[in-house]
């Protein structure tokens, strides 16, 4: 393979209620400094991929945000490095605590970000979803 999977998954464990057979991973490394690509993050465990149980925005935030900072530094890096973020919400109004809590995890950092409104996201109960790219420089 081109570049280093991490942490690689099937979503026909992950996602037993779906009809899907997709071979993915958390995150993918380039070489040449490191380039982290990362899966959305949504509010669930990385191991288990069981969902956290709180409706709440900001805790879905906190949630999704360790497990960008967890996948980042498990790839060798820190928040320090990451470059992009791309927020998807599915409600507006949830926009500034969604944004609030992330700046918690960004400070200083200073990454470009784009911002989504969607209709939904892969389960219904999932308010925000987060990916993130990082670069690690050599």
């Amino acid at each position: 393979m081109a570049h280093y999977r991490h942490r690689p998954f099937n979503t026909k464990e992950t996602y037993p209620e779906q009809n899907l057979d997709n071979d993915l991973a958390q995150a993918v490394v380039a070489e040449g400094g490191k380039t982290i690509f990362l899966r959305g993050q949504c509010p669930q465990d990385l191991d288990t991929a069981i969902n956290i149980t709180s409706s709440d925005p900001v805790e879905q935030t906190h949630k999704v945000m360790s497990n960008i900072r967890q996948l980042v530094e498990e790839c060798g890096g820190d928040m320090g490095h990451v470059t992009k973020l791309v927020v998807y919400l599915t409600d507006v109004r949830h926009r500034e605590a969604v944004y609030r809590t992330m700046g918690e995890y960004i400070r200083g950092v200073h990454p470009v970000c784009t911002g989504l409104v969607v209709v939904a996201l892969a389960r219904p109960e999932w308010l925000v979803e987060i990916d993130a790219t990082a670069v690690i420089p050599e």
